[in-house]
């Protein structure tokens, strides 16, 4: 059999099981079951005994025999069958409560069985439910439970309940993978024959059969690091060839005028003095808006380092050369924000600046589209509505997207296309990415960096407390508060769920208020449910210091500037993940005050909370808390990636994997170099066209 030949002619699958294979797992080729991997194997020369077993004991082989089988109704239609399983150390029990027929028949007495599973202890009894089994070597017969090749590893997959119910549970998948081995007929070759010397890597066909099943450990792992390699160069080769194909063909407007909004602003508005970072970033996208090149570039930056004002200097270089620029962001508040800020840094200069949200009026929102479409508004920030059908841009040069990873790739094209020339794009975020991360998903950016915070800003102090120490850090809010500052209590949920053990926030504002009692102190609630003119009231009341306390959700993550606040408390805060507990923690420390976040948690946190409540306590570097962020949930987990589907890798991780990350993308990059359009790699270039149809990131942000 070949790749390509579909699943359902492949001995002992048949079009029932090939609908349960396609509908559970997308596989409806050969070759698509080849590349269903096994997530572990089991040595099956390494023996357990039934008086070894711990309760720290995983999956095990023990051998042995069976005896005493008992059947027992356990409720209208279901049994439980028992069946005692013994090796010269001890007894343990073996219970099935399904297919018990096929497994009465088939167990024999005085026959030596090899039995895989994971034992638990119940009533001082080890026990093992549903154990895969097979007879032991050398005792093999015609009606044996189940037929395995003839290698100790044993391949382990994935399965769901709908498969096993059809048989097709991992012992299953075994032996349809087994029969595809042994009948595979030619494999293509999909690396450049040079690479494979390189590197010393397998053949494909070699590597996909001893992926599942090996002769050795040695040969397990060579497979495996071919396949990964195979992963992580074709990821890399999709995104550095549109990058090079980008640079040769993609012509983007000429910038190269510096005239009197850039400069009038440079003399006169800047707050505080740039940072080398922020002049070194500027310069950078300054080279790339005069290059004759779309411009295609991501912006990293923490919390607080001044990515807003390098984008407004840029946007400015874009009204000196004619052209308009909008920046959108994810929600009401941030684009809000962000209008009210760029109102504020370009007061005096004959600019005009339009806000484009969902809740402006009807009537405002038709006044401000045909000032668009006219030329009149020369800046824009909205969220969404910017790419409603009916808004059009008389010559829209410079896009900047914020927080880009909450926006789909369909909404990010609309923009792209808003003009006849694309504009140049300027992809903002404050979480900063791992620099392997970086490297593999944003092959396409050019990437920039702004790692340094204005002068005066301290580092926010960070404190982890539990329950018992909650009057204590009620008593030092209160001396905050009353020393003229602000502070956020930020929950987890709205409203009280009785399955999960949370403080919410209503319960939190009825503590706060306990606490905090008017009219001395004045407390304001936001959420996510609230109506948008209510958000914008309570928000407004807290930035005008008429409100000392902000009780919120999430909702406050991005896009709220209150250099007064000065203490953030977060409930429950093992419930977060590090990426989100830094953007929270950025909401204080914007002004020249020392503050404070305070992590609240219940007393007992798993391994992985703890972990991320000692990273938040021990630094405030967003590089460092990305990159534990990355070793603690994978990047499948990380923000953004998972919508854009660019981390579909089935062997290879970018966080344990870092050599071969390194080393596909060096050699890619020597590759393109030498050969840009893969003239002498045919093989190559059909993925390319294959690819082609993909929407890659650099292609619409």
């Amino acid at each position: 059999m070949i790749l390509t030949d579909d699943i359902v002619y492949l001995k002992g699958v048949g079009p029932s099981k090939a609908k349960v294979l396609a509908t559970e797992l997308d596989i409806h080729t050969c070759g698509q079951l080849l590349e269903y991997f096994p997530f572990r194997h089991i040595d099956r020369s390494v023996m357990t005994t039934v008086a070894s077993l711990t309760e720290e004991s995983g999956y095990v082989v023990l051998r042995g025999t069976v005896s005493n089988m008992q059947t027992a109704s356990i409720g209208p239609r279901r049994e439980r069958l028992t069946v005692d399983f013994s090796d010269a150390t001890g007894t343990l029990q073996l219970v099935w409560f399904q297919g018990i027929k096929w497994v009465r028949e088939k167990l024999k007495p005085n026959v030596q069985y090899l039995v895989m599973g994971k034992p638990t202890l119940f009533n001082g009894q080890w026990q093992m439910s549903h154990p895969e089994l097979e007879v032991s070597s050398g005792e093999r017969s015609a009606d044996s439970p189940q037929q395995v090749p003839p290698t100790k590893f044993l391949p382990v997959y994935n399965t769901t309940d709908r498969m096993k119910q059809h048989g097709l549970g991992t012992r299953a998948l075994a032996r349809l993978t087994e029969t595809l081995c042994s009948c595979l007929g030619n494999v293509p070759e999909t690396l450049p024959d040079e690479l494979l010397s390189q590197y010393h890597l397998m053949g494909r066909r070699e590597a996909l059969i001893a992926i599942h099943y090996p002769e050795s450990q040695q040969q397990l792992e060579a497979a495996r690091t071919r396949l990964k390699f195979e992963e992580l160069f074709f990821l890399q080769l999709d995104y550095q060839y549109a990058h090079a194909s980008r640079q040769l063909h993609s012509a983007g407007r000429v910038f190269s005028a510096v005239g009197d909004h850039f400069n009038l602003f440079y003399r006169e508005k800047i707050p505080f003095p740039l940072t080398g970072a922020q002049k070194r970033v500027i310069k950078e996208i300054r080279e790339d808006m005069r290059s004759g090149r779309q411009m295609n570039r991501l912006l990293q930056g923490d919390v607080g380092s001044g990515k807003t004002l390098v984008a407004l200097m840029c946007m400015l270089l874009a009204l000196d050369n004619g052209c308009q620029a909008c920046l959108m962001a994810p929600t009401e508040i941030l684009a809000t924000q962000h209008y009210y800020t760029f109102l504020r840094m370009l007061d005096g200069l004959d600019i005009r600046v339009e806000l484009l949200i969902g809740s402006v009026r009807p009537a405002d929102k038709k006044v401000i589209k045909e000032c668009i479409a006219a030329g009149e508004t020369q800046i824009v920030i909205g969220t969404h509505a910017l790419i409603e059908d009916d808004v059009q841009f008389r010559d829209l040069g410079f896009v900047v997207i914020d927080e880009q990873h909450r926006f789909g790739v369909e909404q990010r094209a609309r923009l792209w296309g808003k003009s006849a020339i694309p504009p140049h794009i300027l992809v903002m975020t404050a979480t900063p990415i791992p620099r392997t991360l970086a490297m593999t998903v944003y092959g396409d950016l050019d990437c920039s960096v702004i790692d340094e915070l204005p002068p005066g800003r301290h580092p926010v102090l960070t404190y982890h407390r539990t329950e018992p120490r909650r009057p204590l850090v009620f008593s030092f809010l209160k001396k905050q508060i009353d020393a003229g500052r602000q502070a956020y209590f930020v929950y987890p949920l709205i409203h009280d769920n009785p399955k999960l053990d949370l403080r919410d926030l209503e319960d939190g504002l009825e503590m706060v208020q306990n606490y905090f009692p008017r009219p001395q102190y004045q407390v304001s609630m936001v959420h996510g449910q609230l109506r948008p003119e209510e958000k914008a009231f309570e928000m407004d009341r807290f930035k005008q210091g008429k409100t000392h306390i902000m009780v919120a959700t999430t909702v406050i993550e991005v896009g709220v500037d209150v250099p007064n606040a000065t203490v953030m408390v977060i409930e429950n805060a093992e419930r977060f993940g590090l990426a989100q507990l830094h953007q929270l923690r950025g909401r204080v420390g914007r002004g020249a005050d020392q503050s404070y976040c305070i992590l609240m948690t219940r007393d007992r946190l798993s391994h992985t909370s703890a972990e991320r409540i000692r990273t938040m306590c021990s630094t405030t570097d967003g590089f460092q808390i990305a990159e534990a962020d990355l070793r603690l949930r994978g990047p499948g987990d990380m923000q953004g990636l998972q919508q854009s589907g660019v981390l579909d890798l089935k062997l290879a991780s970018i966080v344990d994997d870092e050599p071969l990350v390194a080393a596909t993308r060096n050699y890619v990059h020597d590759l393109l170099a030498k050969d840009p359009t893969l003239s002498a790699y045919p093989l190559l270039q059909q993925h390319i066209e294959r690819s082609k149809n993909k929407m890659l990131w650099g292609k619409i942000s």
